[in-house]
């Protein structure tokens, strides 16, 4: 597990990775309290970067949009239809 200090720098394909596996080992239910709590908290912590990346994501995604002859014309926000 890395420092707390660094979530705010992972990779959102890293992040959830690490997410994951914080997940199955609180699933399986051999954690002790005291670390279940921590690994909760840092849970908590990479889905918060997580979602953070994918709504700065679907902020930068446009849709191409297409000419009268059907070659692309330009582009115009996701959300500007």
């Amino acid at each position: 597990m890395t420092d707390a200090a660094t979530v705010d720098t992972l990779s959102f394909e890293t992040a959830l990775v690490e997410l994951e596996a914080i997940v199955g080992k609180l699933e399986g239910g051999n954690v002790p309290l005291e670390e279940s709590i921590a690994l909760y908290a840092r849970g908590e912590a990479l889905k918060a970067r997580c979602d953070a990346l994918l709504k700065d994501a679907e902020a930068r995604v446009e849709r191409i949009t297409l000419g009268l002859d059907g070659k692309p014309a330009g582009t115009v926000p996701l959300d500007g239809e």
